[in-house]
């Protein structure tokens, strides 16, 4: 059996050298082969290179499509931002502000007339204390609770002649707290007034308005307002139940004239307060309530000087 043949592994011999070149020129053969057909293939499809060029120009245009449609919603969001910041204002109607009114009167109970009435008044009322020496001249006696009216915001103050009448010292006290001392500058026995000056007064003191009793009608509104048996300051509301009415003192000693009459509860203290209109504004001074009885109380008839009157006192004439 022939022995299969061995093949070095040395170097070739010169004898086999002839045989390599023609390997070499097989295998640049093959390469060139190869190579032509790769070069053959893409001549040979040209449509793939434009076909990838043309996917990447479509995906730019609509990129740049994209960010047209972005920026066309943006200029829509700020033109219609602005004019809503340019459109004017509903204009409001009579409709609007009654509806207005009425939700205010349905949730809001305003203070009655009588309310603001007092509200009005109450800074210029004073209370009004007289004092005499005890026997032994050391203490002090007080001898009578009134009340006044600032009728000047100097500390010019009306009240009843009867309630300051023989003090020895005479003490105010005002809205705010303010406590001072009184002088008797005027009276006007006539009509049981007196004219005080208060030796301190408040900074914001505020002085009352006056009315004329001119066009007073029985029947009108007024509230009584003072420190009855030295509790208060006190309200009490009621009508003008009559005017021009005279008044003799239980003791007979003092008739008064051109009184008006008035049913406001008034009792001792309310001596020299204001009897005020609805409005606030000052048409009397308390000065006697009727009780044929001893027992000094109210039973619905009280009167008051009119303010011509009192002002008449301090010198002034205020219509």
């Amino acid at each position: 059996m022939p022995r299969t043949a061995l093949y070095s592994r040395s170097r070739h011999s010169p004898g086999r050298k002839l045989a390599e070149p023609a390997a070499d020129a097989a295998s640049s053969t093959d390469a060139g082969t190869v190579a032509g057909a790769d070069d053959a293939g893409m001549q040979a499809h040209p449509s793939n290179a434009a076909a990838i060029a043309g996917s990447v120009v479509i995906s730019q245009r609509q990129m740049r499509m994209l960010w047209a449609a972005f920026l066309l919603l943006a200029a829509l969001l700020v033109a219609s931002a602005w004019q809503r910041q340019q459109a004017p204002a509903r204009k409001i109607t009579q409709e609007d502000i009654d509806a207005a009114v009425l939700r205010t009167l349905e949730s809001t109970v305003p203070p009655s007339a009588a309310a603001r009435a007092v509200e009005t008044i109450a800074p210029s009322v004073v209370r009004v204390v007289g004092y005499n020496r005890s026997k032994n001249g050391k203490d002090e006696v007080e001898r009578g609770v009134g009340t006044g009216v600032v009728i000047v915001d100097k500390g010019i103050i009306l009240t009843n002649l009867h309630v300051v009448s023989g003090a020895d010292r005479i003490a105010i006290t005002f809205h705010d707290g303010l406590e001072t001392t009184a002088s008797v500058t005027g009276a006007q026995p006539e009509n049981d007034l007196a004219v005080l000056r208060a030796h301190k007064v408040p900074d914001d003191l505020q002085a009352a308005a006056l009315r004329s009793t001119q066009n007073l009608r029985p029947g009108d509104h007024v509230v009584a307002v003072g420190f009855p048996f030295g509790i208060g300051p006190s309200a009490s509301a009621g009508v003008v139940s009559g005017l021009q009415r005279e008044f003799t003192s239980p003791e007979g000693k003092r008739q008064i004239s051109n009184l008006i009459q008035f049913d406001a509860a008034a009792n001792p203290g309310n001596s020299g307060g204001p009897l005020v209109t609805l409005d606030g504004e000052v048409v009397g001074i308390v000065t006697a309530i009727l009780n044929p009885t001893p027992a000094r109380t109210f039973i619905g008839i009280g009167f008051a000087v009119p303010i011509e009157n009192a002002a008449s006192a301090v010198g002034m004439s205020p219509f």
